[in-house]
Order: C-alpha cells, then structure tokens, then sequence
C-alpha cells in the first residue's frame, strides 16, 4: 500500500494522466492480494492456537493459509496472468485449488460416474462449458467496449462542468447526468467482463452445476451489471460493483476494524470506505465521493428498517429462512422509488470520483443543484429529528389492527363451524371481541364436557 501510494504522489504532483504513467492498476490488485494473504496467514496461525471456532468466522476458517507456499506458487499467485492488470482479484487458497485441480472435484466425481475418466494417466479434469462462456463474455465485453467508444464522447462527467451544460435548464442537467453515468461505468463494464473471461478460460470461477446439468461458471465475477443499473438499494448496488474488491475490503478491513463482541456501525463503513479512497489514490475527488456514500449507506439502512415494513404485510417478519415478501402494489412502488433514488444518488455522488478535483467536483454538484445532498441531508435530519418515533407509531397500530382482524375472522370461523356460541353484544356502542385465549379456554371446556358425556 505504501509503494502504491508513492505512486499515486507521483502522478498528482507531476500532473501526469492516466494515458502517461498508469502503474498503478496492477499495483492496487497485487495490494490486494498481499495484505490478504497476511491476514490468511495471521488467521492460519490464530486458529492453531486459540481454536477456530473461537476466533475465525466461516470464510476466515476457508481462507485461512496454514501451510506455506514455495517461492514460486507464491508468484505464481501473486502474478496470475488474466486478473494482473485490473483484477479479478483471487485469494490464495482459491488460486491453490485451480491449480491443483481441488476446485473442480464435484467435476470430477460426476465424470467418473459417467464412466469418462478412464484415463489412468492423471490429470487435471476441467469442467466441460467454460470455453463457450468465456467467448460469451468476450463478445460482451467488447460490446460494452463499442458502446463506450461510440457514446462516451458524447456523454461524460467532464461535460458537467462546462458551459454548455450549465446552460440548460435543470431538468435537463439532470437527466443528462444520468446518461453521463452510464457511460462512465461502461468502461468498467468492459475491462472486467474481459478479463471475467479470461479467467474462465483458465478454468478459474466454477460454481457447480444447473439443475439441466450444465457448468456454472459466476467465481470470477467482479460485476453485476443488471443489479448495479436497476439497483432497488444501495447495498445491493455496493455488493454487485467490483465485487471482489468488496470481498477485500469487508474482510481485511471492515470486519477487522471492528472491535470483538461488537457488530460493525458506522465508523466501521467510514473507515473501509476511507481505505477504499486511500487505496484508489490521493485526489480529493475520491474522498469526497466514498465520504458522501458513507452517508448515503446510513440513510439507506434507516429508510430499509423503519420504511420498507411500511409496504409489507404488518405481521411479516423478514428472515434468511423466510419466503420474499408478495409484491403488492405499494410494495412494487416503493423497489421503483428505490430503484429511481439508488441510481440517481450513485450518478450524483461519483461525480467526484471520476473529475477528482474540489473546484470540478463543487461546479458539478452545483450545476445540478446540490440535489444529491439534499436528499441525504433531508434523510438524515428525518430520521434522526422524530421520523422515525412517528414510523413505530404507525407501524405498531398497523400490526395491532391486523392482529385484530385475525382474531375476528378466527372468531368467526368458530361461531360459523358451532365450536362456539357467539357472545351477547350490546346495541350501544362498538362490538366487542373475545381474545383468542379465552376462545381457546370456552372450546376445551367443550371439548372435555364431550369426553365426559362419552365417558358416561
């Protein structure tokens, strides 16, 4: 990190583009993969000591390295030919298993039973299917290619600053903005489908088999492109750009800053998206854009906690066991608002990171009204000043008047099959229901006076 860095010093003070003095792109992958081969190591020897179960969570306990590479399978992994340039990005035990084949054993096991590996001389045995995918992935990353040279002249974040775009009106600013967005990712989307294929190609990124039988190949994603352009929420948009760089950064950062016993908060976030700026470089465009998602993703969770139960059924209670929620109509409104808010934000908030200078960054925003802000800010202060009492409110009356909706059609479901007789009701003033338990009192003592009756 320190090397890379120097590097990114260089380049600012010597004002050198990317187009003259670009090194550092494999110097922030080799970053990568370095400070997580330390911390495998570190928890290799932990786990020896204190027990894994103890101190090593589940992807911990499978990364960890306990017995050492030679000089040569370290460069070997340190230097992996198609994720050198941009990535993807790889741990070590992940590299070991490709090359010794360990990866592909269910492909193995499959074959034997087919009867196909007969071949007394062994031999590492790749699954059938990635060349397809990989010539799929290099048509498609080299459309993205095509649309990036065709398009992004015409649409990219260095027109925001000038003044033609100032001139429009601000509808239009904004709008445009979006486009410029898009664009600005497509080159991303490019690089790293390439590459994606590339390491397929090698055998890298097999996941299993599809239930007709065929390869799966998604190990060496490092983007999701449909879940980053029609994103519902900020995480799901987080987790789907450069993916592998996030594994990096939530385990050899994230989980690693925060204290034991205790759950990641929000100087946990600050502090991984403060590496993550630190890591891309020294321009203030890059703190300025992860230091404005930091609270974008604080906004996001409080509008996830106290807002989505709002368009959800009020006795449902989300769970990883759980079946998805049904998608009323609200519900379907609030994932399209969502959707609308994610993209917008992210096409507002990397502004910075893209012009990386304070004066092009502050022209920018201004030239589209700060409106980036005035939706985290107004979140904020919503959610932090009453808002979210006011949501308890209303959610706790909504889970109070569904509670008794069901007791009232439970109710009536037993007067109607004569379990029970129903109760003497006044003609003043609202009817009352019995509560279930005392429902449940009057139909076992009719239970038990039949049990008698059988009994005499």
């Amino acid at each position: 990190m320190g090397h890379l860095t120097i590097n990114h010093i260089i380049r600012t003070f010597a004002e050198a583009g990317y187009e003259t003095f670009e090194i550092s792109g494999p110097q922030m992958v080799l970053t990568m993969k370095l400070t997580t081969f330390a911390w495998n190591v570190y928890d290799g020897r932990r786990s020896e000591d204190v027990g894994i179960s103890g101190e090593c969570d589940k992807w911990q306990t499978q990364q960890r390295v306990v017995d050492y590479p030679s000089l040569l399978e370290f460069c070997g992994y340190a230097f992996y030919f198609p994720g050198f340039l941009v990535g993807p990005y790889l741990t070590f035990n992940e590299y070991r298993a490709l090359v010794s084949g360990s990866l592909y054993k269910a492909a193995e096991k499959a074959e034997e039973a087919e009867g196909l590996a007969s071949d007394p001389m062994p031999q590492r045995l790749v699954p059938r299917g990635r060349k397809r995918v990989a010539f799929r992935k290099m048509i498609l990353g080299l459309l993205f290619l095509g649309i990036y040279v065709v398009f992004y002249p015409e649409a990219n974040y260095q027109l925001t600053v000038e003044d033609v775009f100032e001139a429009k009106r601000l509808s239009s600013r904004i709008i445009f903005l979006q486009f410029c967005g898009f664009f600005e990712r497509v080159k991303y989307y490019a690089v790293w489908t390439l590459t994606e294929g590339a390491s397929i190609q090698t055998g890298l990124g097999f996941t299993g088999y599809t239930k007709s039988g065929g390869t799966r190949w998604e190990g060496a994603a490092n983007v999701d492109i449909w879940n980053i352009e029609f994103a519902p929420n900020l995480k799901v948009l987080l987790d789907s750009w450069n993916m592998k760089t996030n594994i990096w950064l939530r385990e050899c950062v994230y989980k690693r800053v925060t204290p034991k016993g205790k759950k990641p908060g929000f100087k946990s976030s600050l502090a991984t998206f403060a590496t993550s700026a630190f890591w891309h470089g020294i321009a203030p465009g890059y703190y300025l854009s992860f230091f404005f998602f930091a609270f974008v993703q604080v906004v996001a969770r409080q509008a996830r906690t106290y807002l989505r139960p709002l368009v959800l059924p009020a006795t449902y209670v989300p769970s990883r066991d759980a079946p998805p929620p049904p998608q009323t109509t609200c519900k379907q409104i609030y994932d399209y608002l969502g959707i609308i808010v994610t993209v917008s934000l992210t096409n507002y908030g990397t502004l910075p990171f893209m012009l990386l200078t304070i004066d092009d960054s502050f022209v920018a925003w201004n030239n589209v009204a700060w409106y980036g802000h005035f939706i985290v800010v107004g979140g904020l202060v919503f959610f932090y000043c009453g808002g979210t009492v006011i949501i308890q409110e209303i959610q706790a009356t909504r889970i109070k008047n569904e509670r008794y909706r069901k007791q009232r059609e439970e109710l009536n479901r037993l007067v109607q099959s004569g379990a029970i007789t129903p109760s003497s009701t006044s003609t003043s003033g609202p009817p009352t229901l019995p509560p279930l338990d005392e429902v449940a009192q009057e139909i076992e003592r009719e239970l038990r006076g039949k049990g008698k009756g059988k009994d005499k």
